[in-house]
């Protein structure tokens, strides 16, 4: 039998409808209606290179934390280089690369100027992976000389061959990045000039020890499991952790196009919060064997577990016959992929990162920071993200500053007088 309704009775129909909506909304949490309807896409191609730091994308994948938030298609695909990173983002997923990427923090800054790439292509950056956990290693033949954050000796001796014509080679991964950054600064703090004094080359990651091995460097900066690897073959030594360079600094990051952000957000705000929940199951004691496991294994780094477990879990052996210390979770030396903030995009960070690009003349003396890191730095879709996977207010940072920081070296970095710290470093290209 049909039913016939008449006009009297849609109207009545549709009020009462829209006051059960309405109920329906306030019994259930925000978001909840927007979500329903799920991310524009179900996943996009992102990039990683083999460090440890790419953990989070990886056990997002693996533990489904991307299906979980309507992402089953994500697709995290190695890439041979920073370079390759830098290209494939540039091409972008239609074109046949990639959509984003683990990624040294500076670099989609620059890839945003065009001054790494062919054109420009906007980035931002959604989150920061880790913090820490990065080291300076440095050959045997230069071992016995008290190599540590004072590098005094190493410097009368690089200089030294330096002027009987050797060519002292000190790699990192790539220019204007972070662990370019790292070396520059020690090297300078100590006294040598990486433009002058040394070749600073640039080597992809998972090349690093093979080529300390023949001999091809003297030194290089890079993320784990490689400086570790290096002890392990007894090939060189760690000279330091870049934490005790910096406590609690800032390394890689989650970049994205902004043009797939602004054309997905849903999506966006799906892939944030998969990532952000595996930096937090990332960060627990007791489930560092198994995310050793999962990204030693053949499918990602293809690395020995033991390459990669004992820094995780704060157990280092510097490799130069004295220096082992078990410093725990809580320890600066030790990388972070949540506690303490390490998650969030401080933009003070950003602009240290900046300004050090500008020291090595990267981006030139007059670059607009305060315009570039509103354009690239999205702390906003963090904190929404963070929301949404239930971290409550207090446990976010009050500010998107971390305020003064303060170097080995005694040096002070203000991010509210970039200046005054560049001024007072003794070698600089500005």
């Amino acid at each position: 039998m049909q039913t016939k309704f008449n006009r009297r009775q849609l109207i009545k129909g549709a009020a009462g409808t829209a006051a059960l909506l309405a109920a329906a909304r306030l019994q259930l949490p925000a978001g909840a209606f927007a979500q329903a309807a799920g991310p524009e896409v179900k996943g996009t191609k992102l990039g990683y290179i083999a460090l440890t730091d790419a953990s989070p994308l990886i056990i997002a994948k693996e533990k489904g934390m991307f299906a979980k938030y309507g992402l089953p298609d994500m697709s995290i695909e190695k890439q041979a280089s920073w370079g390759a990173t830098r290209d494939n983002i540039e091409l972008g997923e239609a074109g046949g690369g990639i959509t984003g990427a683990h990624i040294l923090t500076p670099m989609p800054y620059l890839i945003s100027t065009g001054k790494v790439t062919k054109t420009k292509v906007p980035m931002n950056i959604l989150a920061r992976l880790n913090t820490n956990g990065q080291s300076i290693s440095v050959s045997n033949t230069w071992a016995g000389k008290g190599v540590t954050t004072d590098a005094k000796a190493l410097a009368a001796g690089f200089k030294k061959a330096k002027a009987e014509g050797k060519d002292i080679k000190c790699a990192m991964t790539f220019p204007g990045g972070t662990h370019d950054l790292w070396i520059r600064y020690w090297l300078a703090a100590n006294g040598i000039d990486p433009d002058k004094d040394v070749s600073t080359i640039t080597v992809p990651p998972p090349q690093m020890v093979a080529n300390m091995k023949v001999n091809t460097m003297d030194a290089f900066c890079v993320g784990e499991p490689w400086n570790s690897q290096l002890v392990h073959q007894k090939i060189g030594f760690t000279a330091l952790t870049t934490g005790e360079l910096w406590k609690d600094h800032p390394e890689k990051s989650l970049g994205l196009r902004a043009d797939w952000i602004e054309k997905n957000p849903k999506a966006a705000k799906a892939l944030l919060m998969a990532v952000l929940e595996a930096q937090q199951w990332s960060d627990k004691m007791e489930n560092k064997a198994e995310l050793c496991k999962i990204v030693g294994g053949r499918d990602w780094f293809k690395v020995p577990v033991e390459d990669i477990l004992n820094r995780q879990t704060g157990d280092i052996d510097y490799g130069d016959g004295g220096r082992k210390v078990k410093v725990g979770l809580d320890s600066p030396l030790v990388m972070k992929f949540w506690r303490d903030f390490a998650s969030y995009p401080f933009q003070s960070h950003e602009l240290w990162f900046l300004t050090e690009d500008i020291r090595w003349g990267y981006l030139p003396a007059d670059t607009d920071t305060k315009a570039l890191i509103k354009q690239v730095n999205r702390e906003d879709l963090w904190r929404d993200a963070a929301k949404a996977i239930g971290v409550a207010d207090a446990d976010m940072p009050k500010s998107a500053s971390r305020g003064k920081e303060t170097f080995f070296d005694g040096k002070v970095f203000d991010p509210e007088n970039p200046m005054a710290y560049l001024k007072s470093q003794a070698i600089t290209r500005v």
